[in-house]
């Protein structure tokens, strides 16, 4: 009895030290933008890369922020494209969405803001050509829950006239600045940002 006692005694040392640890283990939030005023609230998380494809001279980068707006959360999504030959246009518009597929096997489905947006062409004094292309989607409240703890597998992107789909990778070290980024835990590590 006296050794049921002891060894329920550890575990719960064992489990509420862990808990502490993970809580405690959290990146703190950071912010572009953290503004209240009488106009209304909006903050927005640092951006940060979910892709990045350099190829043959091409380079491709997927960033992503998260943004509240007086209370709607959104994903704001930003696509660079820098490249000498022809790039390929997709654009968003009303009907474009994000299907998350997550590891749980679920499928979280976001919504474009009505907004056609091809992105813009900038050439730089290499002479690249240079794409910047954003699109700001709406969660839905369905499986919003679901990105708080399951991965993201893939991510399809559906424009006006293709889809794309993009495999995200549990890490990779980015050639654009060095740094470490896990993609697949994005919405796990970042969405308590926005609540």
């Amino acid at each position: 009895m006296q050794q049921t006692k002891i060894k329920m005694k550890y575990t719960l040392i064992l489990i509420l030290s862990f808990l502490s640890f993970t809580l405690f283990a959290q990146k703190p939030c950071e912010y572009t933008a953290n503004v209240s005023d009488s106009i209304g609230t909006y903050k927005s998380t640092t951006e940060y890369l979910i892709s990045e494809k350099i190829f043959a001279g091409n380079s491709n980068y997927i960033f992503y922020s998260l943004a509240l707006t007086d209370g709607l959360p959104t994903l704001n999504v930003q696509f660079i494209q820098k490249s000498k030959d022809f790039m390929k246009v997709n654009c968003f518009d009303k009907d474009s969405r994000i299907y998350l597929q997550l590891q749980n096997g679920k499928i979280v489905t976001l919504v474009h803001v009505d907004q056609d947006n091809c992105g813009t062409m900038i050439r730089d004094d290499k002479g690249y050509d240079n794409r910047v292309k954003s699109g700001i989607f709406m969660f839905q409240k369905d499986n919003y829950e679901d990105l708080k703890i399951s991965p993201v597998s893939i991510m399809r992107i559906k424009y006006s006239t293709d889809n794309v789909d993009y495999v995200f990778k549990k890490e990779f070290t980015s050639e654009l600045d060095g740094k470490v980024y896990r993609p697949e835990t994005y919405f796990i590590d970042n969405i308590r940002c926005i609540q």
